[in-house]
């Protein structure tokens, strides 16, 4: 391994100097599914002038993409591996003590550290998963379905399952976290989506008169956001929204996934009520812009099958996603049983 990166940093430098951009790899790092090269260019070098290489970068290596960014004070470059290795939600668990409540695992970030994401802090709430069919969102949400069921008591969290195409989350039936069966059906999904506008509202008034919130926190994940929109038309639309803007103080969790991240089905729900968007392949750069709330994420790039970006608060972290198999779903419901 150390010959290929030693062979590959060699192979970048070569392609930037032959372009009039003289620069340094500083090193690599390996990672379940690509390589990360530390990049120190001349001093006044623009960043998208090396960005600009990324095709040439990937022709020199043979290798089927390249992705050039900016993070913090460095440049860096990163490539996928020949043979990408996979990462098991239950080895990462083993590896966790004192996961905090309301805490979802979504993975592996670059440096292999395990990644969560804490829906109840103020910074987060809501989540929106984007990214094209192959991408990995519906096997991200299930994972953070899982983790969330396996480190909340029933007092903690409770789950509410939105799955128009109905495979999505079929694997979690009879979880007893769900505070409603699996809902496939559009005209169930408003009926579940107003009792929780009611619920908000309860704990609304709960809250002030210094009653304190009303627990459990309720966390909804719902798969193929546009498709239910589309179908639900403008009263989906304003019960989605009503529990985006307001869920926040009462404990209600919006995790959406959305295939077709365009701004013409999900633009108006989007725009500022998702604080954390989680990127996956897309399919164009004004894609993975509308998805991930800014541009130049490069998230057209990614490699499909888990490789995601994590966007919140202006900062970009590549991760990748946890797998978690129906089977071992499965044995985990049994046992919570």
């Amino acid at each position: 391994m150390r010959r290929l990166l030693e062979y590959q940093a060699d192979r970048i430098e070569m392609v930037l100097a032959s372009h009039n951009v003289p620069s340094k790899v500083l090193g690599g790092l390996v990672t379940p599914r690509f390589i990360r090269f530390k990049l120190l260019p001349k001093l006044g070098t623009k960043v998208n002038k090396i960005a600009n290489l990324s095709e040439e970068i990937a022709l020199a290596l043979a290798v089927p993409s390249c992705r050039v960014y900016r993070r913090n004070g460095q440049i860096e470059v990163e490539i996928p591996r020949g043979r990408g290795e996979g990462v098991r939600l239950l080895s990462i668990c083993k590896q966790l003590r004192n996961v905090p409540p309301c805490t979802a695992v979504l993975g592996l970030d670059g440096e292999g550290i395990p990644l969560l994401l804490r829906l109840s802090s103020p910074d987060v709430v809501h989540v929106l998963i984007g990214g094209v069919t192959g991408s990995g969102k519906t096997m991200l949400a299930r994972t953070m379905v899982a983790s969330l069921a396996l480190y909340n008591h029933l007092g903690g969290v409770q789950l509410v399952l939105i799955d128009p195409k109905g495979d999505g989350f079929s694997p979690f039936n009879g979880l007893p976290h769900l505070l409603y069966p699996i809902i496939r059906d559009v005209d169930e999904a408003i009926s579940a989506l107003s009792r929780l506008v009611e619920e908000m509202k309860v704990r609304e008034r709960a809250l002030n008169s210094a009653r304190g919130a009303v627990e459990p926190r309720i966390a909804v994940f719902v798969d193929e956001l546009a498709d239910l929109m589309m179908e639900g038309g403008k009263r989906m639309e304003r019960l989605l929204t009503r529990l985006l803007q307001r869920g926040r103080g009462a404990g209600i969790h919006i995790v959406a996934c959305v295939q077709k991240p365009t701004a013409e089905v999900i633009g108006s729900l989007v725009k500022s009520n998702f604080p954390v968007r989680i990127v996956g392949s897309v399919a164009s750069p004004e894609d993975a812009k509308v998805v991930s709330g800014i541009a130049g994420t490069g998230a057209e790039r990614l490699l499909g099958r888990g490789d995601f970006l994590l966007v919140a608060k202006g900062r970009v972290i590549r991760f990748q996603a946890a797998y978690i198999s129906e089977a071992e779903i499965d044995r985990l419901i049994r046992r919570m049983r």
